[in-house]
């Protein structure tokens, strides 16, 4: 009888790995495992196989739990389509593609200006909390009650008094990372505090709210990939512990796309879908000539958007693609399109730091190089102090920024944004930063990778396996 049901537990698996695998290699490895190794392939294929992150977004969205910031507030449907600017003709089909998996479009009309470090983001935030007469809505990974953290909580605490309505959601795996708790910090205050998926509801390493975003009066966004915390102000930090990043300011019509994947991610945490439109919606007149698309993304979503659009910009690429970010650990598929990029004449630059906070992402980032150096890809090692800044530039005319990385984290199993930015003007300056950048760091050779030890090589490729994790 014992034989009979491990025997069945054994089928079971493998059939389940049948139906709902969708890659024949991973779907022929797991039914190996569990026809060859009873009781334990069964056991592996349950605590690893099986895709749970993106069924459980699914059954939030189906029950109500998560909808989407269009149900919340519509879209305004007599916007005019966006004609594309000159020299960006050959960028059409991406903007095809983004129409067919995006619910937003294009807006016109948007500034945006980048904010180097938190000497430059910091104030220019506090400075528009400090403006603000009716509504703060503020998203943050990492809310670090430290020295900046500490000015934060006083500021948003004075809007709440003077009347202004105050939101923040904090993710609860990032809130771990601030040794005086931001609920402590905000108590007793007006200040309506959430937290993202409480720890205490399950373990949840995966599905974390790693947006960025601060939205004022409606009117006003800061987004990017910098959290809230002094290390990000690396004139006043220690080389070892700084963080380098870029954050955003945005006004223009996009605003209202932001504000949109703020009250989305509310009415999860709180259950509370806004009364007063007029308050998080008010009329946006033009700011700039910036054409912008916001991009909420997450594993309850149809589509894994900005992977599919990360891919659609590398393939519409014809001169050059720039990329800047922390965790590089790329599938195979962006592998391969990075790959016949460069292989068909892109010029393709990826800039990564030389010292990782976290060493296991870049022992595994160092095992996918070579293959990608061999077909022309240009590596370089930014020096300390650790750059966190999230950048990808196409053609020096089409820009990704926000909070998203290169990596199954970033493009499967959490919660980000981004925006998609079509300007020239804009490209330039980001194209000065990656210049200065890379003037700045060392190129990566294939002789560098030789070099590696045998344990070193062998420590690369084992933190490799795990790539689809990190």
């Amino acid at each position: 009888m014992c034989s009979i049901i491990i025997a069945s537990l054994s089928c079971l698996a493998a059939g389940h790995a049948l139906l709902h695998k969708r890659d024949s290699r991973s779907a022929l490895g797991w039914m190996s495992l569990c026809l060859t190794l009873p009781l334990l392939g069964p056991f592996f294929y349950w605590c690893l196989g099986i895709n749970r992150i993106s069924r459980r977004a699914r059954i939030w969205q189906k029950s109500g739990r998560r909808i989407s910031g269009i149900a919340i507030y519509p879209l305004d449907q007599d916007n005019q389509p966006v004609h594309l600017p000159a020299g960006s003709a050959h960028l059409i089909d991406l903007s095809t593609l983004t129409d067919h998996i995006v619910q937003t479009r294009l807006k016109d009309g948007n500034s945006v200006i980048p904010l180097i470090n938190g000497e430059e983001a910091y104030p220019a935030m506090l400075d528009a909390i400090d403006r603000a007469r009716q509504t703060i809505n503020l998203s943050s990974y990492i809310f670090e009650v430290d020295e900046i953290g500490a000015v934060f909580v006083d500021r948003l605490k004075k809007a709440a008094e003077r009347g202004v309505e105050v939101r923040v959601i904090l993710d609860a795996l990032g809130e771990k990372y601030s040794i005086v708790s931001p609920r402590t910090a905000l108590a007793g205050s007006a200040v309506h505090l959430k937290r993202f998926l409480p720890l205490r509801h399950g373990a949840y390493i995966n599905l974390r709210n790693h947006r960025k975003l601060l939205i004022v009066d409606g009117q006003e966004a800061f987004t990017g990939g910098m959290n809230i915390r002094s290390r990000h102000q690396i004139s006043r930090t220690n080389l070892q512990t700084a963080v380098q990043d870029m954050h955003f300011h945005i006004e223009g019509p996009v605003v209202s796309d932001l504000q949109r994947a703020f009250l989305e991610d509310w009415h999860f945490v709180a259950g509370e879908r806004i009364k007063d439109p007029s308050l998080f919606f008010p009329s946006i007149k033009p700011q700039g000539s910036v054409i912008a698309r916001c991009i909420s993304d997450g594993p309850d979503k149809e589509f894994r958007k900005l992977e599919q659009i990360f891919l659609g910009a590398i393939s519409c690429a014809s001169k050059s693609i720039y990329v800047m970010t922390p965790y590089f650990v790329p599938d195979r598929t962006m592998v391969s399109a990075l790959t016949i990029a460069s292989l068909r004449g892109v010029d393709v630059h990826i800039l990564l730091p030389a010292v990782n906070n976290i060493p296991f992402i870049h022992w595994a980032t160092r095992a996918l190089l070579d293959e990608l150096l061999a077909s022309g890809v240009h590596f370089y090692y930014q020096p300390a102090p650790f750059v966190h800044t999230k950048l990808f530039l196409v053609d020096d005319i089409c820009t990704l920024i926000g909070s998203a990385n290169l990596d199954a984290r970033s493009l499967r199993l959490n919660f980000e944004l981004n925006l998609s930015i079509i300007d020239s003007s804009f490209a330039l300056k980001i194209r000065e930063h990656f210049e200065n950048a890379i003037n700045s760091s060392r190129i990566i050779t294939i002789s560098d990778l030789k070099l590696r030890s045998l344990p070193e090589k062998l420590r690369d490729n084992f933190a490799r396996l795990f790539s689809p994790y990190l």
